[in-house]
């Protein structure tokens, strides 16, 4: 299969060339406010904005618009809102995991816990805001990638409510990997197709999906899974998901008094740490922490996927973003343990975000996140999903360090059913009870 026409790259040597309205390279931090994001054009900055082809990018605008007209009307509105608490769940609540904190030994740890949305993680959240507004719009399907499944499964599901036929690519090693998210997707009448070129993962998967969409962009959407690819998707799922911050900061605020000190999600694409990070962007105080995979290490290549740390400014799926990039400038081989972390670029936003220092940007290793994954399993009975899991690992890295009266609230973006049978082969020294202690 040829690349997709989105599947461009460009490095930071054509930085200047990103954005009719690029911001001046020399303004320092200081001169950077958050303000509105993003602008007119799709810019969190100088990343976002449309990489596309004109007739693709026509489509995206027919999208960008129908979005923004959409969502003001209020029967979408009171549609979606009343999906969110009698299907989904929501409000979804905060955990205050005491027996981690205890065994810790310094700060205490709470979790905002989306696991327990309808599906298993947040997905749901902006894949009902997409499934809605395709059918607002008189789609005919609606088309989209997922790494683990979390986000095939929730749009399939989302889909199935609102009666429109939903295509999911996936990438073979995901399929081979995830295999209870596999069955669902086609459980819930989702046409599965296989992605077998490169490297068989998230990347690819979204290659092969936008193919598929640009046969009939008038007909079909493509629901993207994150808070990436060109304006106007970014600044949509995240929006979407902003419903996680909201909630959070609300009931954080109302149960203990205060803000957390620190906000910890994990850093694929980005779309859950969006979600909670939006509420807190303006309150300075509060330490906004993004994990990355570090895999096998961030300095071993092609043996992580931790973009903003390792990576810099290029191009990839139709946005500026940081990407990791190989010798030859193509996107590079990545790894992660979570298969919906496995993506060599990121979010505009996280990308913009990061430059402007607003948040840290970290990373865990396989090794630290299956250590997490038991701990939370073994001392709080919720068993966390993989990707989550790095978010865990931090606060367990971390909290041990910090005072007993300091606050992590770490976004627990998915459950682990669907990891729990790949954790068991690849490591089962899991079973034995003391190792998670």
């Amino acid at each position: 299969m040829s690349p997709s026409p989105i599947n461009q790259t460009s490095t930071s040597d054509n930085r200047s060339t990103l954005s009719p309205a690029i911001a001046d390279e020399q303004m320092t931090k200081q001169d950077i406010t958050l303000g509105p994001m993003p602008d007119a054009e799709g810019y969190f900055g100088q990343y976002g904005g449309s990489h596309i082809p004109p007739d693709l990018k026509a489509a995206m605008d027919d999208i960008a618009k129908a979005y923004e007209e959409i969502t003001k009307r209020q029967d979408f509105q009171d549609e979606l809102q009343l999906l969110q608490q009698t299907y989904t769940g929501r409000p979804s609540p905060v955990f205050h995991a005491r027996r981690l904190s205890d065994k810790l030994g310094g700060a205490q740890i709470y979790l905002k816990r989306e696991d327990l949305n309808h599906t298993g993680a947040h997905k749901i959240n902006h894949c009902l805001g997409e499934a809605l507004l395709a059918k607002f719009m008189g789609k005919k399907k609606v088309i989209a990638e997922t790494g683990a499944g979390q986000h095939g499964v929730a749009l399939a599901t989302a889909c199935a409510l609102v009666g429109i036929p939903c295509e999911i690519h996936m990438g073979q090693v995901d399929i081979e990997k995830e295999h209870p998210n596999v069955t669902k997707i086609r459980l819930l009448g989702a046409k599965l197709v296989p992605v077998t070129f490169g490297q068989a993962t998230l990347k690819e998967a979204v290659d092969s999906a936008f193919q598929e969409y640009l046969k009939n962009p008038t007909d079909y959407i493509y629901a993207i899974g994150s808070v990436v690819g060109p304006a106007p998707f970014p600044a949509m799922v995240r929006d979407f998901q902003s419903v996680v911050g909201r909630e959070a900061r609300e009931q954080f605020q109302k149960a203990y008094g205060k803000l957390p000190d620190h906000v910890v999600a994990c850093v694929g694409g980005g779309s859950n740490a969006m979600g909670i990070f939006s509420a807190f962007l303006e309150d300075r105080e509060v330490d906004l922490v993004g994990v990355e995979p570090a895999g096998h290490g961030v300095d071993v290549p092609e043996k992580h996927a931790a973009t903003l740390t390792k990576g810099k400014p290029g191009v990839l799926h139709g946005m500026a973003c940081y990407v990791l990039e190989d010798d030859k400038g193509e996107p590079s081989a990545v790894h992660s343990i979570a298969s919906g972390l496995d993506y060599p670029g990121v979010g505009p936003q996280h990308s913009y975000l990061k430059d402007i220092g607003r948040v840290n940007y970290e990373s865990a290793t396989d090794k630290e996140t299956v250590d997490a994954f038991l701990k939370l399993t073994r001392l709080e009975g919720i068993i966390p999903a993989l990707e989550s899991s790095h978010a865990v690992a931090w606060a367990i890295r971390n909290a041990p360090n910090m005072p007993k009266d300091e606050t992590i609230l770490v976004n627990l973006s998915g459950r682990g059913d669907k990891d729990t049978d790949y954790i068991v082969n690849e490591f089962p020294h899991v079973l034995e009870f003391e190792q998670a202690l």
